[in-house]
């Protein structure tokens, strides 16, 4: 496929976010499926592990078609990337729609799940390296406002989702017109996305402000190579875990912690709450990854690392004490797990250089799918064995708060092992630049 166009002389690069969010926003509707999981359990007499595979699979996907494929998404480029994951995203729907039609559930595991999923790891990562490129200056600010779009696609997907499902019913062919209606209209905004992009002429990147690393290349393979790598690899793992940990379990902790007290938390103020955590999730995606940029990448994850600990501190021993304690402190934590993910792609290029940044990314984001593991069967395994031990309320979370704790510091340990990479791990530049658009094309 032919190379993204280099922006004309005088383009505007606030251009380019809003490109990105039409591919952020679209995807980001994987934090809505549960809007589909009780219609398809009653349509095609599922369980709740079944009706959950699709959003499973397609978040490991996302981890290993980010890892997998992020060399591709340097090659050929934001166009090419963008046009993947419309594509397979769009595809995903179309196929989940025919299964659901034909009440052949494994069609929707693999068109959801499979080629939906490739769709969300490659769509993820395909904005993040432009997007640097046109703002050397505020790296950590333009990927935040990309990034805040997964994670506010949701906010627009999930009532969008349940008033069609509303509209057509909940029947398989409800369900199958719901999911081709969603096909199609990603498909059209992610195609603004598509049309919109560009890659920076070299004279514009310059004159969008100095960067941090000047000279610094270092390649996808080259990173493996490094510390750097590994230590960024558990400060995100961490700083995930700890933030899945109470977003998968949110309505029924905050539930659990006051059922004992003599105002318990009714099914509506958990269902606002955990509308919350998804504000403070989004909000902490801009706020603190532009934060990162005046204060520097490390010591924003001193931040989310080490008063994330504290949090968890105050949750574990006052957290039933009061309900506004117990918000505030879950907020900041989400705030500070949307931040890390907004966060780690400037912190990777202040290490390793814009070279091959977003493939660099991809591979980290395997960090990702482990926590989106560890956490919630860190939280449910612990609850539920203490519940089984005659254990309720806040006893069913003590333990596992400890151990978020625990994590926490160890990823703040990690954050304060990371330095500048050894130079023998640099590329070094070719004799003569080539410009973006060529160096976009593929090999």
């Amino acid at each position: 496929m032919s190379s993204p166009p280099v922006a004309p002389p005088g383009w505007s690069r606030w251009l380019v976010p809003p490109a990105a969010l039409s591919v952020h926003l679209s995807i980001g509707q994987a934090y809505a499926w549960s809007v589909f999981k009780p219609p398809l359990e009653s349509a095609l007499d599922l369980d709740g592990t079944q009706s959950a595979l699709p959003f499973q699979l397609a978040i490991v996907m996302l981890g290993l078609s980010a890892a997998f494929g992020g060399t591709l998404v340097e090659r050929n480029g934001p166009r090419w990337a963008m046009t993947v994951a419309l594509v397979c995203f769009s595809s995903g729907f179309l196929i989940s729609a025919l299964g659901a039609q034909t009440q052949q559930y494994w069609l929707i595991v693999l068109g959801y799940g499979f080629v939906g999923g490739i769709g969300l790891g490659i769509g993820y990562i395909s904005p993040v390296s432009t997007l640097m490129k046109w703002f050397p200056d505020r790296p950590g600010m333009a990927t935040g406002i990309a990034i805040m779009g997964f994670g506010g696609g949701a906010l627009i997907a999930s009532p969008w989702s349940a008033q069609m499902l509303e509209s057509f019913g909940t029947d398989h062919s409800g369900i199958a017109l719901a999911f081709l209606v969603h096909g199609l209209a990603y498909a059209v905004f992610m195609t603004l996305g598509v049309l919109l992009v560009r890659v920076p002429r070299p004279a514009e990147r310059s004159q969008s402000g100095p960067s941090a690393v000047e000279g610094v290349r270092v390649s996808a393979r080259g990173a493996l190579r490094t510390p750097q790598f590994w230590c960024l690899w558990v400060v995100l793992c961490t700083n995930v875990t700890a933030g899945i940990g109470i977003l998968e379990k949110a309505a029924p902790m905050i539930t659990d912690f006051f059922a004992d007290s003599s105002t318990p938390v009714s099914v509506s103020a958990a269902a606002g709450f955990v509308a919350l955590l998804s504000a403070a999730n989004m909000a902490g995606r801009i706020g603190w990854s532009s934060t990162s940029d005046l204060i520097g990448r490390k010591n924003i994850y001193r931040v989310y690392l080490g008063v994330g600990a504290v949090m968890y501190l105050l949750l574990a021993l006052f957290g039933d004490t009061s309900k506004p304690l117990f918000v505030l402190c879950a907020l900041v934590v989400l705030s500070f797990y949307g931040g890390g993910f907004a966060t780690i792609p400037a912190y990777l290029k202040d290490l390793f250089g814009t070279y091959q940044v977003g493939a660099i990314h991809g591979r980290l984001l395997t960090a990702w799918s482990t926590a989106g593991v560890l956490g919630p069967l860190i939280v449910n395994w612990i609850a539920d064995r203490q519940e089984a031990a005659g254990k309720h309320g806040p006893a069913l979370y003590g333990l596992s708060f400890s151990i978020m704790i625990g994590l926490l510091l160890v990823g703040f340990v990690a954050n304060e092992l990371v330095r500048p990479v050894n130079p023998r791990h640099h590329v070094p530049a070719a004799p003569k630049e080539a410009p973006d658009a060529q160096r976009e094309q593929p090999a």
